[in-house]
């Protein structure tokens, strides 16, 4: 495998101070499983001051006497090569960091700190001798001192020395463990797993935007379906999202095969398998969490009424939670709230689509259906109905061009004011809403001309009239949402 240039460049600058320095961690174990490296990161027994002043264009900005070489390479992962010198580390009494950094004299010192075996190994380079920038002999090269190599060839997560003392140290290791695990389909080390189980409870020490990280790696592997079980069966799962937990062993009615929990973990397996976005994902891992809540009854007949609803409430607590955006908070929800949407060939009219459409955004339609699709797939159902697929994406493709939102209508609030004289109040508004509620039902409607005509006309109002008008425009989506929902209730027995 080559080493790129700036990578070796940097070596080669160390040691030319007569300094050692080795690449280490994670970028070893990927150049032996034949994977590049996503960062290049160095280890030397140069003290942090020793670093800068070799590298006049580096920074270091944080207490682990890493400095940040900035090569000024224009791809990512090498635009930045962090060295960090040979380290020791005290105590960790939050479980998250250690009280303290001593530097230390030897790489021996440095490895025997890490995580796993398989990111304790370095790897060192003649400068002289690969002048082509190739690994040579690189079973001598790589300095495995926890036999880190033999645990890569068994496919092995195992901890370096006593596991209980890593996750101790750190805990969010067994979060990681179980990343890694996902990412390069290998298993834990049964000794480090038990430590994983008995350790869970220390994963609440750690702070919920590092938990994300590391659940979002997980879920964005081809294989999250694993990952997710192994979160389960190490209790880190039911630390992190107990309310995903809460559907093991709840079973559900005569649509499905699977308990609540198997469906929505089957769900995430057929997005992730088909590289479908992050966010379908996590809808299709969710959508069906307030069924747990909802469930009445018991056998093919059990109901579910309103799960969509309660499940979608839940979703905005767990992502709040975990600190996602309100961006990606507010989608996911949304999907997970309109995951029930009926459409059956024949039945469902435009104007039906129109309304869905205002409702979840043209935007996120495409992504409305992929969750359909995981959630179809997930309950043991052997295709994903590709004809109604195909004719829902015709009827929205076809009446995506109408107006779905007050903001796609030919007039908006500053016109209103204007053409009837009015100051900034709630007449706008109810106008505004008529005016749509007109043209969602007859979308040719939507021209300046009728607008500003129909705006005339309800400024003429009184100001109760105006308000019964606003309300019945209001009820009509009430209305429409009840009919719906009872169609649904009736065709999914939920």
């Amino acid at each position: 495998m080559r080493i790129p240039s700036e990578v070796k460049t940097v070596l080669d600058a160390l040691k030319n101070e007569n300094f050692e320095a080795f690449i280490v961690g994670g970028c070893v174990r990927d150049i032996l499983l034949d994977r590049e490296p996503k960062d290049w990161d160095i280890t030397t027994n140069a003290k942090p001051e020793q670093i800068s002043k070799i590298f006049p264009n580096s920074f270091c900005e944080n207490k682990f006497g890493t400095v940040t070489v900035q090569t000024g390479s224009k791809k990512p992962n090498l635009a930045e090569i962090e060295i960090t010198p040979y380290r020791i580390e005290g105590r960790y009494s939050d479980k998250r960091h250690p009280d303290e950094i001593k530097f230390a004299e030897t790489l021996e010192e440095d490895l025997k700190r890490r995580d796993f075996t398989i990111n304790a190994m370095a790897m060192s380079f003649g400068s002289k001798a690969d002048g082509k920038q190739r690994i040579i002999n690189s079973r001598s090269s790589v300095i495995d001192l926890f036999s880190g190599q033999e645990d890569i060839k068994n496919n092995l997560i195992r901890a370096v020395g006593e596991p209980a003392e890593r996750f101790n140290e750190d805990a969010l290791r067994m979060m990681r463990a179980v990343r890694i695990a996902t990412e390069l389909k290998f298993q834990i080390e049964a000794e480090t797993l038990n430590a994983i189980k008995k350790s869970s409870d220390l994963i609440n020490y750690i702070a919920e935007e590092r938990i994300r990280e590391e659940f979002l790696r997980i879920v964005r592997c081809v294989n999250a379906y694993d990952g997710i079980i192994l979160l389960k069966e190490t209790g880190l799962l039911e630390k992190i999202l107990p309310e995903l937990v809460e559907g093991i062993g709840i079973t559900q009615n005569k649509h499905h095969i699977y308990t609540v929990f198997e469906h929505n973990v089957l769900s995430l397996k057929w997005g992730a398998e088909h590289n479908y976005p992050l966010r379908v994902r996590l809808a299709a891992l969710f959508h069906d969490i307030g069924k747990v809540r909802t469930k009445r009854g018991e056998g093919s007949d059990a109901t579910f009424y309103g799960h969509e609803i309660v499940g979608a409430k839940i979703v905005s607590k767990i992502l709040t939670r975990l600190k996602f955006t309100v961006e990606l908070e507010h989608t996911i929800s949304m999907l997970v709230k309109y995951h029930m949407f009926y459409y059956n060939v024949g039945e469902v009219t435009e104007r039906s689509v129109r309304r869905l459409i205002a409702k979840v955004g043209a935007e996120n339609i495409d992504d409305l259906v992929k969750v359909r699709i995981c959630d179809r797939m997930g309950s043991g159902v052997p295709k994903a109905e590709p004809y109604k697929q195909r004719h829902f994406q015709y009827m929205v493709e076809k009446v995506q061009r109408d107006p779905t939102s007050p903001k796609m209508l030919k007039i908006n609030g500053n016109d209103i004011m204007e053409l009837l004289g009015i100051e900034p109040g709630p007449k706008i508004g109810q106008i505004l809403l008529i005016l749509l509620d007109d043209v969602l039902d007859e979308p040719k409607l939507n021209t300046k001309k009728y607008l500003t005509n129909r705006t005339k006309e309800l400024g003429s109002l009184k100001e109760s009239e105006l308000k019964e008008l606003s309300g019945k425009a209001k009820d009509k989506n009430a209305m429409f949402d009840k009919a719906v929902d009872e169609k649904i209730k009736g065709k999914y027995w939920v």
